[in-house]
């Protein structure tokens, strides 16, 4: 693996956010105009200057490849790190799509008229400085370094060692094409490098509003426990795919495939296939079929294993419903309905993304309606769960929680409110003694 560089002090750590804070408080007065200008020119930068990402990325390749081979890095998380000249067009894309999109700041969401010439407006507003952790992607930093410009909000970044150099070229081409717009200030986008930088990075909660973390659920929980900051993301991506006894077997072979083979990698990946036991005998052979030859290793509880005809399948175990494989590694159920279905994700599931493949729609309704989830699916692939795939340009992460943003995180998700009061001089006093009524009367047309 690559050299890991040293921590940084803990002064400068301290004032590398307080210049980001500084450069946030900057970004939120400029023109949607500008900024989008300041994106297109990212996205440009990013096309020109392949060659150097590509090498610094071919470099964390090497550096990574023999941990893979000693099972210290997954294979799963390699192929994530792994970028091509065809990765980093759909980066600079990305940044386009979201140069496109309306400007989430100083939107109006309510006006009302307290009394006579005393109005009070509700506005949309950046959040301030977005901290993120994330692990091997390097298309992470463009994509939240767009929607943080986007948004008028500074962030913070630090990335895996494995992709330290890829990370590194794609923060710096970023910020020299930020150098081009002297009022947009360079540390809008700041780049940390080790455990240590996070771990003083969760103490500043005074200049630091929002921390993701994109990671292991073990790493969501320290972060979450080891620090005073609002937390948003989620740690495992334990999606299903159910099979009701009504399904379209054409869309059911599809929607499983594409959901566990398409990239095994993601968040989004299928995990775990139930099945309802009346079409288990028609659907599964042919199903475990298919994901053999696509390289998937079946794990099938009892019945599963009885309708294999003869197939590899390994038993599947307790822990099995509750794993994330992150690789060609799936689970199958065969369950005696939607309701067993629905208590059994409820029980194992992560509240990402569900899906269920059924014909009929009073049982999708029920499925969406109980199934605790972000993203609830009637036949489709759990894989469509993603900001791009939304419409949203692209994601800073997707949260399982459910306060403040849930799914998918974008422009919204990266914004909050404030209110504004403008009056003539009006005092409390007049209201409260009775000189003076409120009129509370909504403006909005």
């Amino acid at each position: 693996m690559s050299v890991t560089p040293k921590p940084m002090e803990t002064s400068e750590v301290r004032r590398t956010v307080k210049r980001a804070r500084r450069a946030a408080h900057i970004l939120a007065a400029i023109s949607g105009e500008h900024r989008n200008e300041a994106l297109l020119a990212a996205a440009n930068a990013l096309e020109a200057r392949s060659p150097e990402i590509l090498a610094a990325n071919e470099k964390d390749c090497a550096a990574a490849a023999p941990a893979v081979e000693r099972g210290e890095l997954s294979r799963s998380m390699f192929a994530r790190l792994r970028t091509t000249a065809r990765g980093i067009l759909e980066m600079a894309e990305r940044v386009r799509e979201v140069a496109t999109l309306p400007d989430p700041l100083h939107r109006r969401l309510s006006a009302m008229e307290l009394d006579d010439h005393l109005v009070l407006y509700k506005e949309s507003c950046p959040l301030g400085v977005v901290g993120v952790v994330f692990e091997s992607r390097p298309d992470v930093v463009p994509q939240i370094a767009s929607l943080a410009l986007k948004s008028g909000n500074a962030v913070c970044l630090k990335g895996g060692a494995e992709a330290l150099a890829t990370n590194e070229i794609l923060v710096a081409i970023w910020r020299d094409a930020l150098s081009a717009f002297p009022d947009i200030p360079a540390d809008s986008v700041v780049l940390f490098h080790t455990r240590e930088d996070v771990a003083e990075i969760l103490t500043l909660h005074d200049d630091i509003d929002l921390i993701v973390p994109r990671g292991s659920n073990k790493f969501v929980r320290y972060v979450t426990e080891h620090s005073r900051i609002p937390v948003l993301g989620h740690g495992e991506g334990i999606c299903h795919v159910y099979v009701h006894e009504d399904a379209d077997l054409l869309k059911a072979f599809d929607i499983t495939l594409d959901s566990k083979v398409q990239y095994p990698a993601a968040c989004n990946a299928l995990e775990t296939l139930l099945v309802h036991t009346n079409i288990a005998p028609l659907f599964l052979p042919q199903m475990i079929s298919q994901l053999r030859a696509a390289g998937v290793e079946v794990r099938g509880c009892p019945r599963t294993l009885a309708l294999s005809l003869g197939q590899e399948v390994v038993p599947a175990t307790e822990e099995d419903w509750s794993k994330e494989y992150s690789d060609l590694i799936l689970s199958v159920k065969v369950v005696d309905g939607v309701n067993e279905a629905i208590e059994h994700i409820n029980k194992y599931g992560s509240r990402h993304t569900e899906s269920i493949v059924t014909e009929s729609h009073d049982v999708a309704a029920r499925f969406m309606e109980f199934v605790d989830a972000a993203g609830v699916f009637q036949n489709a692939s759990t894989r469509f769960s993603d900001g791009f795939r939304y419409g949203l340009g692209a994601e800073v992460g997707i949260s399982t929680g459910k306060l403040h943003a849930r799914g998918p995180v974008g422009l919204e998700g990266l914004t909050t409110y404030k209110y504004k009061l403008f009056g003539e001089g009006q005092t409390v006093t007049s209201y409260s003694k009775g000189a003076r009524t409120f009129k509370h009367r909504s403006l909005e047309s």
